[in-house]
């Protein structure tokens, strides 16, 4: 199965600043970046987005610019729940919360958050229980970094701690068979 791992473009978030499931604007004007997107997709396909207003806005623009009828937004696609942090600059989170995390983030829940363990679970669910209900059509999912990464790290037996091996810049179309 042929599918198309997109990170949302850059969001008006200050760098610094932590925002997993934080809803926030992208960076305007965004038509180009959208429009090189479209470019590098195939025109139908099954088209799923996390529904944080950053990715719907690009899933969207890719079915109104393509033969795809439809997006179907799911959950388990969501960045990463940073709890406590979100919204916060990293540089203030307490060092009593951060170091264990930044030891091992793979398994230390953020306060009130989730581990990238969560995330890869949830990841692991949407790819063995809705990509497996999908027709012979190629798959698009318009995501975030953390979830990106889980993805990647799953297809290539990459531990999960060298998630961050795998860059995924804004913007970004990995295509990967399944």
């Amino acid at each position: 199965m042929e599918v198309y791992l997109i990170r949302h473009t850059e969001t008006v978030c200050e760098k610094g600043i932590c925002y997993g499931q934080s809803d926030v604007e992208i960076m305007e004007p965004y038509d180009a970046v959208f429009q090189s997107v479209l470019n590098q997709l195939p025109q139908d396909a099954n088209l799923y987005s996390s529904p944080l207003l950053r990715c719907v806005l690009l899933a969207n623009y890719i079915k109104d610019n393509s033969e795809i009828t439809a997006v179907n937004e799911d959950s388990r696609l969501m960045e990463m729940n940073f709890g406590d942090w979100e919204m916060k600059n990293w540089d203030v989170i307490p060092p009593d919360d951060f170091t264990p995390w930044m030891t091992d983030f793979v398994n230390v829940r953020v306060p009130n958050g989730e581990s990238f363990t969560d995330l890869h679970n949830r990841v692991i669910d949407f790819m063995h229980n809705e990509l497996q209900k999908t027709n012979s059509k190629p798959v698009i999912i318009v995501a975030h970094a953390g979830v990106i990464r889980s993805f990647l790290c799953k297809i290539s037996d990459l531990p999960l701690k060298d998630a961050f091996q795998n860059k995924v810049d804004f913007g970004a179309v990995i295509k990967i068979e399944l």
